[in-house]
């Protein structure tokens, strides 16, 4: 997908990828269960999906793995579900940014080595991708494909050789990466996840009956009862085999550096009904409404937000300055995922498609309009311009994340600094450029009231990158 061929909708920000395992030692199939599991990570990537699955009790070495471009319930049908036969499973849903949107980099990724197989599945990006892939193209590696992914199974394959078991070839690769990573593993008899030390990508353990569950966000665990048992901690790999469960935290202990949780998690990237390290994503939005409106009060007659993840923040906001909130917009929910238009103003009218006003709950009223974040500024200004239309005396514009300033090197998608509106105009300007009558954006020191007490990274918005970042190139190709 070019920057040119931009979806409408979909202008703002992206995550790139979700990611599930499950083990079940009772010997069930679990391709269903992982089917299940993925579709409720479906917000986390819309073009790519895969499952691979093996059985523990059948012969080593034997992976059964379809892959493809689409979504969950596009890609799996009962056909292509009923011969992913085996009781240990993976599973990845992707979002990929410039030229990556093949079926080669679709996950997850499978590997038959000397020692076996290995099916690995991805979330986030390496700042130092660029160095391992050239130490591994040197000593005579082929690749496949243009994702960082490929590079760590490659590591962990080339290490398996030198060690006495499958965990401590992730460990002695892991040593070597450097940036933000959730990876779920799957070799013949075990199921392996490991966090990065520095926390900026989730991963959390479930159980239900005798199975154990990997996945990105805890709703993809209620998607299949299963219950959660706590988050996989920052530099924690935990492996699962048919008798025990045990966690090596080496990687944390030889961590120097601080950690720093994404805090586009809870802004904008993890579903509603999620608890990331401890927090509660409806919690933590709900604080961000209440901060935006302790620092920007303004007289108004009701507070209304941008479906979906705006929402939240918009009764936040109206709870803390007892302000009536409403909903203002009806959502077109079968538009489809990639509405690609290629000019601005096919954009803007596919923008009306999306989502439409509704007049009488608008007209004559002071509207205060709440949404994550102002990338572009494309959609924030089709919206107030449409509720004007509609009957809105004054639209106040709220912003439940500061400006975005810096490129992210960890796995989200910024857009480069030239494409985002905040690099180039103050907020007054941005304030007169979208149409609205006031502007405010959540503050820097307020965001820590999201999630209290949780390192978090902010680099996007201040530069203050959790680790050495002057060898990356801002995240593209991942996972």
């Amino acid at each position: 997908m070019s920057m040119n061929d931009v979806s409408i909708y979909e202008s703002g920000l992206k995550e790139e990828c979700g990611v599930f395992g499950i083990y079940d030692r009772d010997g069930s199939s679990v391709a269903r269960s992982i089917y299940y599991g993925l579709s409720a990570l479906q917000h986390r990537g819309q073009e790519s999906c895969g499952i691979a699955v093996s059985d523990t009790n059948g012969p080593k070495g034997i992976v059964k793995a379809h892959k493809a471009l689409g979504l969950v319930n596009e890609v799996f049908k009962p056909d292509t579900l009923e011969p992913l036969k085996g009781n240990i499973g993976v599973g990845h849903v992707r979002y990929s940014t410039t030229g990556a949107v093949t079926h080669e980099n679709a996950q997850p990724l499978v590997l038959n080595y000397i020692k076996g197989t290995l099916a690995l599945a991805h979330n986030g990006n390496l700042v130092n991708m660029a160095e391992l892939r050239h130490e591994l193209e040197y000593t005579g590696a082929i690749f496949h494909t243009t994702i960082d992914s490929e590079v760590i199974a490659y590591h962990i394959a080339r290490s398996r050789v030198k060690t006495h078991s499958v965990e401590e070839a992730v460990y002695e690769s892991a040593k070597k990466l450097l940036g933000a990573y959730s990876l779920v593993i799957m070799s013949p008899r075990k199921l392996i996840g490991v966090r990065d030390p520095w926390g900026l990508k989730p991963l959390c353990l479930g159980k239900r009956g005798n199975s154990y569950i990997l996945a990105s966000e805890s709703c993809a665990l209620t998607a299949i009862d299963a219950e959660f048992i706590r988050d996989i901690e920052p530099g924690e790999i935990i492996t699962i085999t048919p008798t025990e469960i045990y966690s090596d935290y080496r990687l944390a202990e030889q961590h120097t550096g601080r950690q720093a949780r994404c805090i586009f998690e809870y802004i904008y990237f993890a579903r509603l009904d999620s608890k990331l390290d401890g927090y509660s994503v409806y919690d933590a939005r709900i604080r961000a409404g209440s901060a935006l409106a302790h620092s920007y009060p303004v007289d108004a007659d009701l507070v209304v937000g941008v479906p979906d993840s705006g929402l939240c923040a918009a009764q936040g906001y109206a709870m803390a300055s007892n302000i009536p909130f409403a909903i203002a917009f009806h959502k077109n929910s079968y538009m489809g995922r990639t509405f690609i238009k290629p000019t601005q103003e096919e954009r803007e009218s596919a923008v009306k498609l999306k989502l439409s006003i509704l007049e009488p709950v608008v007209r004559g009223k002071r509207i205060i309009l709440v949404d994550d974040s102002i990338v572009r500024g494309t959609t924030i200004k089709n919206l107030i311009t449409m509720l004007k239309r509609a009957g809105a005396l004054e639209v106040h514009v709220r912003i439940s994340s500061p400006p975005f300033l810096h490129p992210c090197y960890f796995g989200t998608d910024v857009p480069s600094n030239k494409q985002l509106i905040a690099h180039s105009m103050s907020p007054e300007e941005i304030c007169s450029d979208i149409g609205a009558n006031s502007l405010g954006y959540m503050r820097i020191e307020d965001l820590q009231t999201m999630v209290p007490n949780l390192p978090i990274c902010t680099a996007c918005f201040n530069a203050d990158y959790p680790m050495d970042i002057s060898n990356a190139n801002p995240s593209e190709e991942k996972c």
